[in-house]
């Protein structure tokens, strides 16, 4: 595996050819400068995608590409998906009126690379039920002025197996940059998520490691959510680990939730989120550099905090077996945002007497079957952080509602224990 110093040079050559804005801070190129290629080649790509047969390669030149209809890659095996790099082969999608996603791939054992993907009306690029996809060099973004109107997920997996995600670039989507959901055995690695709502987030997913990676200037950094109500339930064993998480304070642009069907989760991360763990089981969340992230550095959650119900008979609304230890935070970004409400308790509540950013933050709902008090640790929350005794810490008690909120610094509590985290990638990672 690569190590922070490795990623962060691939990182840099990834995006050697990029330009940085000065008054936006963010990693931009301007795609106008390429050679719009004549529709006779836009309708071979087109056409490439429509009539590959199995082991085939799909070679896409040079060129800025507007298309006005979708490209899928329907039931295929063993297909390479290439362009000529992020800064030369560029999809637009937009001119596409009907259909959600710019490019949707359906098979078994495929890569894509070395591309850009603009402006699609729903999804940049989404995967579903394929074993073995590759995503590498992919850049997916939107340039609309308005982030509300951009389309939900850049780089989108769902259903899938033996998923690679490895230097990519996912920028400005209304929900999450990289998501990987309902899947199994996945990597996500040396990629760059910025501008988004989240930066990166595993849903519902098993056996995930996630590391290398820069999540900077999204409104939450990386998330590991478990939803209800989905076809694949709980998911568990995800390591988070030697990230830059980093000055995630972007404005929360998702959807509301009262806006079905196009509201999300995501709606309800504060600004200035850097990890956050929603129902989330056996994550392990260790060396990663939590950075200047104003309202909090780790959030440990349950479901019961969103206040949605949760009747899913195989589901379980907690947060449990949890390592967070050995990460670096800097919290002096200041003060919360307020916008939402969970920014709202950590100013108002916290244990610390003052309205500053939290390091870590635990909602402390447990499930009462096991034990009558927390103190027991009975959902086996673990945190080891260097000098944890100058971090800011806050339990809260939520059980009793809003008009019995309490906060306690006790992460004595949970200071005594470990959960050994096991994942098995090595085959996916060394692709």
């Amino acid at each position: 595996m690569k190590n922070i110093a490795s990623s962060l040079f691939s990182l840099f050559l990834l995006t050697a050819v990029i330009g940085c804005s000065s008054s936006t801070n963010e990693m931009t190129y301007d795609s106008s400068q390429l050679t719009r290629v004549s529709a006779e080649e836009v309708e071979k790509v087109v056409e490439d995608f429509i009539m590959a047969e199995d082991s085939a390669t799909i070679e896409i030149p040079a060129g800025y590409y507007e298309l006005s209809t979708q490209l899928i890659l329907d039931n295929k095996t063993h297909i390479l998906i290439k362009g000529a790099g992020m800064d030369q082969t560029v999809l637009s999608f937009k001119n596409l009126k009907s259909g959600g996603e710019g490019v949707k791939i359906v098979g078994n054992s495929i890569t894509i690379q070395d591309l850009t993907i603009e402006d699609a009306p729903g999804d940049g690029i989404k995967s579903q039920h394929s074993d073995g996809i590759t995503f590498r060099r992919i850049n997916v973004t939107w340039t609309n002025g308005d982030k509300s109107k951009n389309g939900t997920y850049a780089i989108y997996p769902v259903q899938c197996k033996n998923v690679l995600i490895d230097e990519c670039i996912a920028s400005h989507s209304r929900d999450a940059g990289i998501y990987v959901g309902q899947s199994e055995n996945i990597v996500v690695k040396n990629s760059l998520a910025f501008g988004n709502v989240a930066g990166i987030e595993i849903e519902n997913c098993d056996n995930a490691e996630v590391y290398g990676n820069i999540a900077r200037e999204n409104a939450g950094g990386i998330l590991v959510f478990n939803l209800p109500g989905l076809p694949k339930s709980d998911g568990r064993r995800t390591r988070i680990y030697n990230n830059d998480i980093i000055d995630n304070n972007h404005e929360n642009f998702a959807t509301a939730l009262s806006e079905e069907p196009n509201g999300n989760t995501v709606t309800m991360i504060p600004p200035g989120s850097g990890v956050v763990l929603l129902a989330a089981k056996e994550v392990e969340v260790f060396n990663n550099r939590i950075l200047r992230n104003k309202t909090l550095g780790v959030a440990i959650a349950n479901y019961q905090i969103t206040g949605f119900p949760s009747e899913d008979p195989n589901w379980s609304p907690f947060t449990t077996d949890i390592y967070v230890h050995d990460n670096e935070y800097d919290n002096s970004e200041g003060f919360p945002d307020l916008t939402k409400e969970m920014g709202q308790l950590v100013s108002v509540y916290n244990a610390h007497g003052t309205a500053k950013t939290q390091d870590i933050i635990y909602d402390g709902f447990w499930d009462k079957t096991i034990s009558e008090t927390i103190e027991s640790n009975p959902m086996r929350i673990c945190i080891s952080e260097k000098g944890m005794e100058n971090l800011r810490f806050t339990r809260f008690y939520l059980m009793d509602g809003k008009d019995n909120i309490e906060a306690f610094a006790d992460y004595q509590v949970f200071g005594n224990c470990k959960v050994d985290v096991q994942t098995d990638t090595k085959h996916i990672a060394e692709k």
